[in-house]
């Protein structure tokens, strides 16, 4: 009887030592499993840092200006095509140099989309309620509230709109309206109404990219939602913002030392 005990309590030794490293693995693994989930899911919610687009675009010798794609671009409205035959751009295949009306040669600040269209860096900063963008082209910062407030219902007309922002899964969808009509919404002449809805959709992709897509709904210039293709940014950790003001004097000076002339066929010998 003795021996029979021995036997089982040595069976059941037996049983622990081979079982406790398994043991151990499993829950080892499952806690790295975890940890790398945890990583992830903190990252996907983390889009600090300054961000500049992949120089790919739509127009041969403008590069990067496609987060808002021309390709895509729906048919226009009769105020909408009123608008764009008006609009004289400084670049693609419309532009006519030493005509051009584009709102920023008078200092108009630049807004959303476009603003997010040029290729110029941003940074993003997150704080408890906000979300932070800073241009560095015009040196403008825009406010996206996080706190769960709706959008205005009467929201006065401005050149960057009001914008609310929230997760859906990893990707952080921003809602932004009450936009003024004086701005455009690209650098091709496409009009932007105060009727346009801006949808933007954030998404990291992994530590070093971010990804973008833009969908305008402004049924008074366009016949339907305009959906642009996502676009990809890549982080830039060891950039800092420029300053970058509009200056009426230098802007002056550079259109007359460079901007005009270089449109301009050289004269005959």
């Amino acid at each position: 009887m003795k021996g029979l005990c021995a036997l089982r309590w040595l069976a059941f030794v037996v049983a622990i030592l081979v079982l406790t490293p398994a043991a151990f693995a499993q829950t080892g693994a499952s806690s790295n499993a975890a940890k790398t989930q945890g990583l992830a899911t903190s990252l996907s919610h983390d889009l600090s840092g300054v961000w500049m687009q992949y120089p790919d675009g739509d127009v041969p010798g403008v590069p990067g200006m496609n987060a808002v794609s021309n390709r895509t671009r729906p048919p226009l409205t009769p105020w909408g095509q009123a608008k764009f035959d008006a609009a004289k751009p400084l670049v693609g295949p419309r532009a006519i140099p030493g005509e051009e009306n584009n709102p920023e040669l008078r200092c108009y600040p630049d807004g959303p989309p476009k603003l997010i269209n040029l290729p110029n860096p941003f940074e993003i900063v997150q704080i408890l309620g906000r979300v932070l963008m800073f241009f560095e082209l015009g040196h403008i910062w825009r406010e996206i509230w996080t706190d769960g407030r709706p959008l205005p219902k009467n929201p006065d007309p401005s050149y960057l709109g009001y914008s609310v922002g929230h997760w859906e899964g990893d990707t952080f969808v921003v809602d932004t309206v009450g936009f003024n009509d004086k701005l455009w919404d690209d650098s091709y002449g496409n009009p932007r109404s105060d009727q346009t809805h801006l949808i933007e959709r954030y998404r990291r992709l992994n530590h070093d990219t971010l990804e973008l897509q833009i969908t305008i709904d402004d049924p008074k210039a366009y016949t339907k939602p305009w959906v642009s293709p996502p676009k990809l940014h890549k982080l830039e950790p060891g950039w800092e913002i420029a300053e970058w003001f509009c200056v009426l004097d230098e802007d002056n000076a550079y259109d007359d030392a460079v901007r005009k002339p270089a449109g301009v066929a050289p004269a005959a010998k």
